[in-house]
């Protein structure tokens, strides 16, 4: 097994910390992206003769092998492109491919199936100059290396992973005061649409409010008016949901999201969720991103983001862009990417989502875009007691 000495971005300002092998390289992983990946592609760039860790990618695994060709090209070239606002193109990568077995799979079979997942994307890095250091498959407990071919160290039926939390980067993550957020599976949770019983009357309510709406939203003359309308209703519940900060802690995230959910009508949902639809709402919308606002304005977003179900789920893309967004300033990192992917998997196309999303995974000051957002807010004369009606 070929052995790494990577000094990682660091915790803090005067705190480097070196990996060695794959082990250590795995149990980084949740300090680098904030969360668990699980049926994840991660790609980290690494800098310099010492294996600097720079910028990091995470997508889900498709399915289909078919689509694995394309997407290894793109993430090859987004990590390429990772370092170009710092003037730093990564010099390597590290690969690693996180899948459970299926019911009745090994996780030797997951390693198995996913190797030509793996040698595109060795390939890809290699042609853009970025030769793959190591790739892993983390699979049921136990590892494998796709780059080293000696028995010894890389056994056939894997390895298995060591105690979670227990490596040099743990160990400074802690001490730097850095939290692991859980899974990726439970944060994206957060945002999946709303199942029965409320899924029905919600987008029954999106039914009725859109032929309301939409006819206006698409006329000159109501154009602004619903703008307006929409603004005014998002401050009101900008309120509620800080008025009810407190609704449902002792309950965890889930009983958290539960009451977050009660404290809106289907009705206040559809009409939001169709009013973001249009681009300078939605704008408007994101001057609430911080100080006394930004709490309770990340709250509403992903409510909302949770009502847009059936024939709607792809209306999601504007409260979850305003999720990842309100998330990003206010120094949630993984919070961020994980809504600003989900934004994008819904609508690959949405502009301000990918903007944000590159900005994010780059290691960008989110404060440029709070000052024009703050010049925008100020040319209209608005605080947010006006907008809010």
């Amino acid at each position: 097994m070929t052995q790494h000495s990577e000094s990682t971005r660091q915790p803090s300002a005067t705190t480097q910390v070196t990996l060695r092998g794959p082990a250590e390289l795995i149990d980084s992983l949740p300090y680098l992206l904030g969360y668990h990946p699980d049926d994840s592609i991660v790609l980290v760039g690494l800098h310099g003769p010492s294996g600097r860790f720079g910028g990091r990618l995470r997508v889900g695994i498709p399915a289909r092998e078919e689509g694995w060709p394309g997407l290894a090209e793109q993430l090859a070239d987004c990590l390429r492109g990772s370092g170009v606002p710092r003037g730093d193109r990564p010099d390597a990568a590290l690969v690693f491919l996180c899948q459970d077995p299926a019911d009745g799979e090994s996780g030797l079979a997951v390693m198995e199936r996913l190797r030509p997942l793996a040698q595109r994307l060795r390939t890809a890095c290699g042609a853009l100059d970025m030769p793959v250091y190591e790739a892993l498959c983390v699979s049921g407990g136990r590892y494998w290396s796709y780059c080293c071919p000696d028995i010894r160290c890389c056994p056939a039926e894997g390895t298995p992973l060591g105690v979670p939390g227990t490596s040099a980067m743990a160990a400074a993550a802690a001490y730097a005061g850095l939290r692991v957020e859980g899974t990726l599976k439970e944060m994206t949770a957060r945002l999946a649409p709303l199942g029965p019983p409320a899924a029905g009357p919600q987008e029954q309510a999106l039914d009725i409010a859109g032929t309301a709406l939409v006819p206006r939203m698409l006329g000159e003359a109501d154009r602004a008016t619903v703008r307006t309308e929409t603004l005014a209703l998002a401050g009101r519940l900008l309120d509620r949901y800080r008025n009810a900060a407190t609704a449902g802690r002792r309950e965890g995230v889930a009983g958290a999201d539960a009451g977050d959910d009660r404290l809106l009508s289907h009705e206040e949902a559809a009409t939001v969720i169709l009013g973001l639809q249009d681009r300078i709402t939605r704008d408007w919308a994101a001057e609430w991103m911080e100080g006394e606002d930004a709490a309770p304005a990340l709250r509403l977003w992903r409510a909302l983001a949770r009502r847009c179900v059936g024939a709607y789920a792809e209306h999601a893309a504007a409260p979850l862009t305003l999720a990842g967004w309100v998330a990003w300033s206010g120094g949630d990192e993984p919070g961020a990417r994980v809504a600003l992917g989900r934004a994008l998997e819904l609508d690959p196309g949405y502009v301000f989502a990918r903007l944000l999303h590159g900005a994010c995974n780059s290691g960008l000051d989110p404060e440029p875009l709070r000052r024009c957002l703050r010049r925008q807010r100020a040319a209209r004369g608005l605080g947010t007691a006006a907008v809010q009606g």
